[in-house]
């Protein structure tokens, strides 16, 4: 089978992460996938060293790939215009819908018209996902199948494997809470604000990462605010950490007895919460869905109210002031991730939609 999957931004986060993995997975079972953006937002890295990446905004273009490379399958990733570029490929074969904005005002455009085509199914990554999605559609089955990681590229590592030498570099005497994200409104760097605050008034042993946001729409408004805030002592910003280094800097935290955490405001799963478990590193973040549904409170991580920044800054120094609690949850959340999110779990159900919808559709594809 030939797969083609659309979507509109070409990033370094959850999306492009959990597709990398699926299409490793997926080729193992004689499935190729092939990715079409139409903005580069920094992500080429992650994806070009497994499938071919389309990259353009031309409509001419994007109409001639999907005629010309006999696709079994079409996946739709919140890009409403697609629909329009497969109804002039003249492609009658299947399409997917993926739904993962979380926003409902965000992801009715992309749900809201689909012309002539009609999807044979919806695949969210998450139960909450899966409600927000079912008010915008009716009559298309839904499928929830979680984002899975690579088990074998995202674990702990022992020490004579990671690398020290680069960034981040990991500082003496100190615990690292480690912010992975871009510097955007839904990912909330104005409560990490807060919190770098709170804990610097209080604490001289610990120092925040924040991994990300080189491109993101507010970077100038953070740096400003980083600095008259007097934070670039206790909160160190790195903008760019290729992909492949992550399981390193996972690593780095868990040595330093550190933790992840997230202030982000709404998710439709979240990537880094089973990356940062499967490497041993628990999770502090916000209770709320579709996170609870990812990590175990208490057990792989601590989840805090709503987005309450004192509690949140508690529940990190709970983590953090209790080895033998953090060793734990370290195992317990790679543990968790084993069982319920490693890759060969989760793609494989994915896997037998694709085969399932690829048997029927025997069919001519194209109209000539």
């Amino acid at each position: 089978m030939k797969v083609l999957v659309i979507w509109r931004l070409l990033t370094v986060g959850g999306v492009n992460a959990g597709w990398r993995n699926r299409a490793i997975y997926f080729k193992k079972y004689g499935i190729e996938t092939e990715f079409l953006y139409t903005t580069d937002h920094g992500g080429l890295h992650i994806m070009e060293d497994v499938a071919t990446v389309y990259l353009t905004k031309d409509e001419d273009k994007i109409i001639n790939i999907i005629k010309n490379n006999a696709y079994d399958a079409i996946i739709v990733v919140d890009t409403g215009a697609a629909y329009k570029w497969i109804q002039k490929a003249n492609y009658h074969g299947p399409v997917i819908v993926e739904a993962r904005t979380p926003e409902l005002i965000k992801l009715q455009p992309h749900l809201k018209k689909f012309r002539t085509i009609e999807p044979v199914s919806i695949i969210v990554p998450s139960n909450y996902q899966k409600r927000l999605v079912s008010i915008l559609t009716d009559n298309i089955p839904i499928n929830v199948i979680y984002n899975g990681v690579d088990t074998s590229f995202f674990r702990p590592l022992v020490e004579n494997e990671i690398d020290f030498e680069n960034e981040p570099l990991l500082p003496k005497d100190k615990k690292v809470v480690c912010w992975i994200g871009r510097v955007d409104k839904r990912k909330n760097w104005p409560m990490l604000v807060e919190i770098a605050k709170a804990i610097k008034s209080e604490r001289t042993d610990i120092e925040i990462w924040l991994i990300g946001g080189a491109q993101s729409v507010q970077r100038e408004e953070f740096a400003m605010t980083w600095k008259e805030e007097n934070l670039t002592d206790i909160i160190k910003w790195f903008p760019v950490i290729p992909y492949q280094q992550m399981p390193h800097v996972y690593a780095k935290v868990l040595q330093s007895g550190g933790c992840s955490l997230a202030t982000t405001k709404s998710e439709s799963f979240g990537n880094t919460f089973i990356e940062s478990m499967a490497c041993g590193v628990p999770v502090v973040a916000s209770n709320i869905m579709p996170i609870s549904e990812l990590v175990m409170n208490g057990k792989t991580g601590k989840l805090y109210r709503g987005h309450d920044v004192q509690d949140a800054v508690k529940k990190i120094y709970s983590v953090l002031d209790n080895p033998v609690h953090h060793e734990k949850m370290s195992k317990a959340a790679t543990r968790h991730v084993d069982r319920h999110f490693a890759i060969e779990k989760v793609a494989d159900i994915y896997l037998q939609i694709l085969l399932q919808i690829g048997h029927k559709d025997n069919e001519v594809k194209y109209d000539d």
